[in-house]
This record gives C-alpha cells, structure tokens and sequence, in this order.
C-alpha cells in the first residue's frame, strides 16, 4: 500500500518537486519519499481523529468531495510544509508551492484509483487497514461506504451521518446493545 503511495506521488512531483528550483535535484528522490511519507502519516492522524475519518469517509465516497478534501489538504499540506522546511531548508512559501500543487493531485488520483474496478493498485479495504493500523480488518467497508452513499446511515435525514445519528440508532435499537447488532448487520458480522 505506501509502495503504491509513492509510485502515486512520483506521478504528481514533475513540476512540484522535480523541476522545482528550490529542491536541488540530488536530493528530489528525498523529497518525494518526504511528501509520500508525510501523506501516509497525515492520513494515519486523520483515521484517529472522529473529525478526520468523517473526511476521509466523504473523500472515498464522493459525498461533499469539496470540503471533506479541503479539510484532508489542509491538515496534510501542514505536515509536509513543516517536514520540507526542517529536512530541506526550504522556506514556508516554497513549501507550501509543493504541498499545494502536489497534495490535491495525489489526493484526486487516490480517490479515482480507489473507486475504480479495473484499478487493483489501491483497494478501499486495505487503504482503511493500513492507516487504522488494522482496526478495520474484518469489517465490510465498502459495505459501509455503500451505506453511506446512499444515506442509510443518516438517521436524522441532516445529510450527514455523525454523532446524532449514532444516538438516534441507540434510542431505537435499546441502547449500545441494540446499536451494536445493528452496526454489526452493516458490516456483514
């Protein structure tokens, strides 16, 4: 999976990185394994956080694709501006000329790649496993997905699925007991 992360961000650093000015060009392997690596990460911080995964979920499954990418760029840009001013010397702005011409292309090729059958490069299952540090090993997440496309998991009928949402399929189902057989009949368990 980050194999294919790199290759993804190799396809994207041409003007970014490689033919950038600011990153001497003994050094633009170094810069693209960087922003690969502060990708990979950036993704990992955003699986952990409730916020983080509810962009990641509508990143994936094309649901207010504008802001849930807006929010995922911003928090990646941020780490790998800092990585590249620390490890290459380069000054804010011209870091944040990489994170931004580099992060929505390999984001949009993420999302294209993901969501295509005839791409087996990157899959949903093991993008979620990977940075959930296996968490989500056995679930049914394109289930979920497919759930979440078709808003039956927006209990509220607001749009989205959050918090709310959760609590009115607890008051329905009796409680976490209840909650979690419905939960595990999303998921095929």
């Amino acid at each position: 999976m980050l194999e294919n992360l790199l290759d993804l961000v190799k396809q994207q650093a041409g003007e970014a990185i490689v033919n950038n000015p600011a990153i001497p060009n003994h050094q633009n392997d170094a810069a693209i394994a960087e922003a690969s690596g502060s990708i990979a990460g950036g993704l990992q911080d955003l699986f952990s956080q409730q916020g983080g995964l509810k962009d990641i979920m509508k990143m994936f499954g094309g649901q207010d694709q504008g802001a849930a990418t807006n929010n995922i760029t911003q928090h990646l840009s941020g780490g790998l501006v800092q990585n590249l001013m620390s490890k290459f010397g380069l000054d804010s702005q011209s870091a944040g000329s990489i994170a931004g011409s580099l992060i929505p292309g390999v984001l949009s090729n993420l999302v294209s790649k993901t969501n295509d059958p005839n791409d087996s490069s990157f899959s949903l299952q093991n993008i979620f496993n990977s940075f959930s540090g296996g968490q989500t090993s056995g679930m049914d997440i394109a289930g979920l997905m497919s759930k979440l496309k078709s808003g039956a998991l927006d209990l509220d009928g607001d749009g989205d699925t959050d918090l709310q949402d959760i609590m009115l399929m607890m008051s329905k189902s009796g409680g976490a007991g209840g909650i979690l057989n419905k939960l595990k009949g999303f998921f095929g368990n």
